[in-house]
């Protein structure tokens, strides 16, 4: 075969047309030393705070203090095959993890990927996680109801949507099953719940998923689990993870509840990563900027106006507390941040009230705002009376002669003590709160014996579903929300008359 030279140079030609002078530029820069999951690089002269940074490995690290000739890496997972002398490559982009609808249902890690065996998500959106929070004018007064299905709660410490709620309390006081309950108790409320589990014992979590799946509140929920075996790292970018995935469907118009479980240990993790890093400490070692780790990540929870959209993402962190101290460092800066707090008491808790909540010093700094109508009529003078009866209650252990007026209110709070008690998983619908706290509040219980009261409650419920009439006024209470004078009369009779043929079935002294 013979090769003409005119040809040979019309391919040339062509070639040349056509080549792509394309100079890839990567800035890498060089490990200078790696520990405790650190790893101090130098050569990153253009790298940005919170940048993703690529190790030679393929493990990912974030850039966190950029010093004059170095910067420090936090490692997101193992640094046992990073050593001294490799490579670490710039990604251009923060750190950033996937959201969207195949998130729900599932159980992920701090960086997004999936921890559940069930395979993998399949999603094309990402993220940042950290983001400012929505401004002044983009938002909304928060007047929407969020209910927990917990009586104690929804009555006298109410949520609402857009609201940050703390739950504070020692350990083993029942503060994860008030998050638990409130997940489950959103089923049928159009609501995206994300829980974030924080430096938590494994097994705890697989537990949680368990009961979150047997009550098919996993349909709605996404979890994501930073463990107590993770690095301080992964256990300190979890929460903003979650709220990452939160915001993208706060801004399509959805509802979001995010429980951050628990903040104490995210500033523990946060407070290692720091010192390891050579960041000076300041209170109890924490360093300087611990008030605003909380602060940009629990601003962020809003309930936006209807020009961009609407959508609510309503925040539950959780703090825990050694002895009761909510002086304490760490329980003050969050106090300050959120908009009041639901105080539970080992005292109540081993006394046998559970939930183990103190309406002495719980408060909702949204107050009636967050209460449906029913709700506020019936409730108004309930924290009102059950006060007064925890100061009566002290004082009357001194003194055996009691006149009959003080007898009447301890008898009454004892029954309101009753009404509020509830068993995990078990959360009521907010009509039949109104009914049983209509109950107690009227005196319609005062011929009830204070240990028949749970007895009591039980049928009430199946008598409101199976009563033609009762169920009338739970569908008025349930579609308008209000108790009008015509609604209240039709309870009142249904209260009575289910009150009357319950006396009749105790057996008489």
């Amino acid at each position: 075969m013979q090769l003409k030279p005119e040809e040979i140079s019309k391919v040339i030609r062509s070639q040349i047309k056509y080549y792509d002078n394309a100079i890839r530029q990567d800035e890498t820069g060089t490990v200078l030393m790696v520990g405790d999951g650190i790893a101090r690089a130098s050569g990153l002269v253009n790298c940005m705070a919170g940048e993703l940074l690529e190790f030679e490995n393929g493990s990912f690290g974030m850039a966190q203090n950029l010093e004059e000739t170095s910067v420090s890496i936090v490692i997101f997972g193992s640094d046992e095959e990073i050593g001294e002398g490799q490579t670490v490559k710039r990604t251009g982009k923060v750190v950033s993890v996937p959201v969207g609808g195949a998130m729900i249902g599932r159980v992920v890690n701090a960086l997004g990927q999936p921890i559940d065996g069930a395979g993998p998500i399949v999603t094309d959106e990402f993220r940042p996680i950290e983001s400012p929070a929505p401004g002044i004018c983009d938002r909304q007064p928060v007047k929407e109801p969020l209910q927990t299905g917990i009586k104690a709660i929804d009555s006298m410490i109410p949520i609402g949507r857009g609201q940050r709620e703390l739950i504070i309390g020692d350990r083993q006081t029942g503060k994860t099953t008030i998050a638990m309950d409130t997940i489950i108790n959103q089923k049928n409320e159009n609501m995206i719940c994300i829980y974030v589990a924080i430096g938590q014992k494994r097994s705890t979590v697989a537990s949680m998923v368990e009961t979150l799946q047997k009550n098919g509140a996993m349909d709605y929920t996404i979890v994501v689990a930073a463990t107590a075996s993770e690095s301080s790292p992964l256990q300190y970018i979890a929460p903003y993870t979650g709220c990452a995935m939160g915001e993208y469907f706060m801004n399509q118009g959805k509802h979001v509840l995010i429980i951050y479980d628990d903040l104490s240990k995210h500033a523990v993790a946060y407070r290692a990563l720091s010192l390891l890093i050579r960041r000076p400490p300041g209170r109890e070692a924490y360093p300087g900027d611990v008030f605003y780790l909380h602060s940009r990540l629990l601003e962020r929870a809003a309930k936006l106006d209807e020009a961009h959209g609407g959508g609510s993402l309503t925040a539950l962190p959780i703090i825990e507390t050694q002895a009761g101290d909510i002086s304490a460092y760490i329980p003050t800066n969050v106090i300050s941040i959120t908009d009041g707090q639901i105080f539970l008491e080992t005292e109540l808790f081993h006394s046998g009230v559970m939930p183990a909540v103190n309406p002495g010093i719980s408060v909702s700094r949204v107050g009636g705002n967050a209460l449906i109508k029913a709700m506020k009529k019936v409730a108004g003078t309930l924290k009102l009376i059950y006060s007064q009866y925890r100061e009566l209650q002290s004082f009357a252990q001194f003194g055996s002669d009691l006149d009959a007026d003080t007898k009447a209110r301890l008898e009454q709070g004892a029954r309101i003590v009753e009404v509020l008690k509830q068993s995990q998983n078990a959360p009521v619908p907010v009509e039949k709160q109104v009914a049983i706290l209509y109950a107690v509040t009227k005196g319609i219980l005062a011929g009830v014996e204070t240990e028949d009261v749970k007895e009591y409650e039980k049928g009430l419920y199946t008598h409101l579903d199976m009563d033609a009439e009762g169920m009338a006024v739970m569908q008025k209470i349930r579609s308008t929300g209000a108790l009008d004078a015509d609604t209240e009369e039709k309870l009142k009779t249904v209260l009575e008359g289910y009150t009357e043929g319950f006396l009749n079935t105790r057996p008489k002294d």
